[in-house]
């Protein structure tokens, strides 16, 4: 069975926040910049880490977990693809888990009918601590335990998306795990301090190793609890090249995945076909 081409390129957004401890008024950010992605022609749009707060301290985030399929950002998020005819991945959730002091760190995506075709739980936990830092991401979250791939048909050509989030970035083999995609879905609040060194390193590695197209969504500034995020939100073509990047503030990048340039790649230097492990 021979597999179509895709008639025209999948377009995709990536937005960035300076998110705050205010759900409605990052929701309003969100929904804001998610139309503006829309009317710029992008079928899907990736929000960022922890859009939805950047609480003043790590347990905020538990005072507005919501239950998985239902709550006040999944059901307006769920809204807006709808109106808008779009994928929506909403970069972070808080979602309930059986421990009443922690939440799941969720990635949700939801289709152009509204409705939810995909969940992933962040796997690995951001632990760092330096003289003036200190993060531990393991006090307030659940570790999720399984990948997750998004798939979605686009006038009769199959997308496959993997999804991940900020510090599974540095962990290879989860992307392995996924196999053969087409992009990687990253978002992210990745600190400054690893930012400037890691960020832009790691995210064009796994777009080499995977012969893969890579959008990462990112926080990119100084928020209300003083946390300051590195920004740099990217779209990354299959040979590593950075096609679009947005280094501080609020905003958006643009992209387009086609099946024909990742056909190329992968045929000139055939390295998926030579793994031995």
């Amino acid at each position: 069975m021979n597999t179509p081409i895709d008639p025209q390129p999948f377009r995709l957004a990536a937005v960035q926040m300076i998110s705050t401890p205010d759900v409605n008024e990052n929701l309003r950010v969100a929904s804001r910049l998610i139309q503006q992605a829309a009317q710029g022609g992008a079928q899907l749009v990736l929000l960022p880490e922890y859009f939805c707060l950047m609480g003043i301290k790590d347990l905020d985030k538990i005072t507005i977990r919501e239950k998985f399929g239902t709550g006040l950002i999944q059901d307006q998020l769920a809204q807006l693809a709808q109106e808008l005819q779009i994928y929506i991945v909403a970069g972070t959730i808080p979602l309930e888990t059986e421990h009443a002091a922690k939440v799941h760190n969720s990635t949700l995506v939801f289709d152009p009918r509204g409705k939810n075709i995909a969940r992933y739980d962040k796997i690995h936990l951001f632990s760092f601590q330096t003289a003036d830092e200190h993060y531990d991401e393991a006090n307030t979250l659940v570790a999720g335990l399984t990948p997750s791939l998004l798939q979605i048909n686009v006038n009769g050509v199959v997308w496959k998306m993997g999804l991940s989030i900020c510090y599974d970035l540095r962990f290879p083999e989860l992307y392995r795990a996924l196999g053969e995609v087409d992009c990687h879905l990253v978002p992210a609040a990745f600190t400054y301090t690893t930012g400037k060194d890691h960020w832009e390193i790691l995210l064009r590695a796994r777009a080499i190793e995977n012969q893969c197209y890579v959008l990462a969504s990112a926080q990119g500034g100084t928020h209300l609890n003083r946390r300051r995020t590195w920004g740099n939100s990217m779209f990354i073509d299959p040979w590593g090249d950075i096609e679009q990047c947005l280094a501080e503030g609020e905003g958006i990048i643009f992209g387009a995945l086609s099946k024909d340039k990742l056909n190329a790649v992968r045929s000139k230097l055939p390295a998926l076909l030579h793994r031995k492990l």
